[in-house]
């Protein structure tokens, strides 16, 4: 549940703000004056700030300040006052929106889901999870280049992840010693295809309980190798 901060000195204007956004779904909290309100902004966390602009104490474009400073929660900047230079300085200073009172409740509350929805979309497209392949006690964290089996880490080198990773990622399918040489070293590395038996032998060694009987990596005879799931 979203947790809302109404910083607004007008009572009546404060409830019922807060009565239809609780009938919303939301979490909301209300500080009656600005230094309340600053500081609740800045000691707890909020996914959203409905702020007004003229408060006894620190007005609204002060709390803006010192908020965005520190935070990136989306503020709605209201107030009564009309003039663009207010609306221009309050978005200036960090506020996502700015809105005229009076205004309709639900004008607001559409608003704040809006803005909640494009701030969680900001913050999900800035985190990128680690891409991670999980199969029967072995788990690569492509992202990180670290493998754990069975729970304890184990140190591979550059190729033998590559690999590791290269037949993990296409499991079942066969591929020929030429095939994953081409593939891991590229066609023009100088070398042969033993590259991949001795890099194989060293992976199995450290993901296989018995390497005489492989359970990940299986030589498929004639052929080359795949991967087992």
């Amino acid at each position: 549940m979203s947790k809302i901060l109404i910083v607004e000195d007008e009572s009546t204007i404060a409830d019922l703000e807060r009565d239809y956004l609780e009938l919303s779904g939301f979490n909301v909290e209300v500080a009656s004056d600005g230094q309340a309100g600053l500081e609740k902004s800045l000691s707890e966390e909020y996914d959203l700030i409905i702020l007004d602009l003229m408060l006894p104490e620190v007005d609204g474009f002060e709390i803006c300040r010192q908020v965005r400073a520190k935070k990136n929660t989306p503020i709605i900047m209201v107030s009564a006052k009309k003039d663009d230079i207010d609306k221009i300085r309050g978005l200036g200073l960090g506020a996502d929106d700015y809105m005229t009172k009076p205004f309709s409740p639900s004008e607001l509350v559409a608003r704040v889901k809006a803005h909640l929805a494009r701030y969680e979309r900001l913050v999900g497209s800035a985190v990128e999870e680690n891409k991670v392949i999980e199969i029967r006690g072995i788990k690569i964290d492509i992202t990180a280049r670290r493998v754990w089996i069975n729970g304890e880490e184990k140190s591979f080198t550059t190729k033998e992840f590559d690999l590791l990773t290269f037949l993990a990622s296409h499991p079942n399918h066969v591929y020929t010693k030429d095939e994953l040489f081409s593939e891991i070293w590229d066609m023009e590395s100088i070398g042969d295809i033993a590259t991949v038996t001795v890099h194989i032998k060293k992976i199995r060694e450290k993901i296989e309980f018995d390497t005489s009987k492989p359970q990940y990596i299986e030589t498929i005879w004639g052929v080359g190798y795949r991967f087992k799931v």
